[in-house]
């Protein structure tokens, strides 16, 4: 088929390398614009952008898509079917409607559950016990579309943002490789979604990591591998900040935010329900490192206090 490719981060760069392998005609690839990253404003093109130029495709990177040159130069790219993942923007009808076959997106969930900017690391957050990608017919609203295609993947007891999001940048990739042949073929009937099992799955930000140590162990554990490796989540103690990377829940009683107990490879803390053993953290200023590493040059007592 020919497609107008629309994607930014690595999740949507998977994609867009296995529609090629599979012999899709590309013609366009549409992404953000390339932005300014760190002190010394080097810009950055999207992991989307790096796979078109690997295949000399088009590459056009609107600042707000919706417009009307925006429109205009989409109406100059032959193509079946736009496929969708992880764009950073709303299509309008005009868009939608422009191709034979629709616009379609791969979304990071099985829908409706957690429509929205973040599905993976909500999935880990809320405790679930898997998710998946789930191929959809993009309308109007936010992920709200008929669903085409839908495929499952377990989530690990020790799962992190980061580890989900690689397996289900994979699945998504695999899926949509699958499901565009059956969408030509006209052997896929579209599935409306259920609006009473609809979910968000909201976007993250920097603050949402920050630990209330009056939750429950398990939620602040869950908590800390959804936000692992970006926002990440964190406390603080004695006036710096403290990310917390790795953790397991113990049935201990504590006052929530003080150690209970300092061995050389853990620190407990106490939480609303249980306790937390932290294994992982990193220090203000300091590298991610072991409690032992840590321990070495860092002390800490019993009675102390996090999160004050």
């Amino acid at each position: 088929m020919k497609i107008v490719f629309m994607g930014t981060p690595d999740f949507a760069a998977m994609a867009l390398e296995k529609l090629v392998s599979a012999g899709h005609e590309i013609t366009l690839v549409v992404t953000q614009p390339d932005k300014e990253k760190g002190r010394g404003k080097q810009v950055q093109k999207s992991d989307v952008k790096l796979v078109a130029e690997k295949y000399d495709i088009p590459v056009f990177q609107p600042v707000k898509i919706k417009t009307e040159e925006s429109v205009e130069i989409l109406r100059g790219y032959e193509a079946d079917i736009f496929v969708v993942a992880a764009f950073g923007q709303i299509l309008s009808k005009e868009i939608l409607d422009m191709p034979k076959y629709g616009c379609v997106n791969i979304h990071a969930s099985l829908l409706p559950r957690l429509r929205g900017a973040a599905p993976i690391q909500w999935s880990i957050i809320d405790g679930d016990e898997k998710t998946g990608v789930t191929i959809q017919q993009m309308d109007v609203g936010l992920d709200t579309g008929d669903i085409l295609a839908v495929k499952e993947v377990e989530i690990a007891s020790d799962e992190t943002g980061g580890s989900l999001f690689d397996k289900l940048a994979i699945a998504g990739a695999d899926l949509i490789v699958e499901t565009l042949p059956l969408i030509e073929a006209g052997k896929i009937t579209p599935v409306p979604q259920d609006e009473s099992l609809s979910t968000y799955a909201k976007k993250l930000s920097k603050d949402m990591g920050l630990i209330d140590w009056n939750m429950p162990a398990v939620a602040i554990e869950r908590l800390i591998r959804g936000c692992s490796p970006w926002p990440s989540s964190y406390s603080n103690i004695g006036g710096k900040s403290l990310k917390i990377w790795k953790a397991v829940v113990t049935d201990t009683k504590a006052t929530p935010g003080e150690v209970s107990e300092v061995t050389k490879e853990s620190i407990t803390i106490g939480c609303g329900e249980g306790s937390l053993v932290v294994e992982e953290l990193q220090l203000e200023g300091k590298k991610r490192m072991s409690v032992h590493d840590f321990l070495l040059g860092y002390h800490i007592n019993v009675g102390d206090k996090l999160g004050v």
